[in-house]
């Protein structure tokens, strides 16, 4: 990865997810009774817990609304969830006011059109090699692995790496 990303990495206070194509893998299941299914990766969820014993909270920006990623961000102690928003720049400007950092704080994972002006007014735009074209080329880091494949994984480790915080966080587990 481009030791551009790496410097931005160092400063990162805070990583803001998309959901859809970033956290899953995009697709939406309907169940015959109506209800909305979705798949979420067991290793995004360990990458976000090492960033949260690390002090860097993560947030939630997405565009639908949905009562599993409130309970998924609930299981994952994600205090920060905004739903229902398309504008995600400003939502993101938003949560920076609410929480006292600056979008350069932070590092912003999206996967499509919606999330290119949150990507680039981060201060680490992120996205998923399953990206959008546009997306593509504005982020900073791209993960080798498709969203809701452990693409959130990889950049919770990226910036921890970066942080020299990576190989203390893993060795918790030995």
């Amino acid at each position: 990865m481009s030791e551009q990303a790496q410097s931005k990495a160092r400063h990162i206070r805070m990583l803001v997810l998309d959901v859809d194509g970033v956290l899953t893998d995009g697709r939406l299941y309907y169940g015959n009774a109506g209800e909305e299914l979705k798949a979420f990766s067991i290793k995004d969820g360990l990458g976000i817990k090492l960033l949260q014993q690390a002090n860097i909270p993560v947030a939630i920006i997405t565009g639908r609304n949905s009562q599993i990623v409130q309970r998924r961000a609930n299981e994952l102690g994600i205090a920060h969830i905004i739903q229902g928003r398309e504008d995600k720049r400003t939502a993101l400007s938003e949560l920076c006011n609410d929480v006292g950092l600056s979008p350069q704080d932070c590092a912003y994972m999206g996967d499509d059109l919606p999330d290119l002006g949150a990507i680039r007014a981060a201060g680490l735009g992120m996205t998923v090699s399953d990206g959008t074209r546009r997306v593509l080329e504005a982020a900073d880091w791209c993960s080798s692995a498709e969203g809701g494949n452990g693409a959130v994984r990889e950049a919770c480790e990226f910036i921890l790496a970066a942080r020299g915080l990576l190989d203390d966080a893993e060795a918790a587990f030995e």
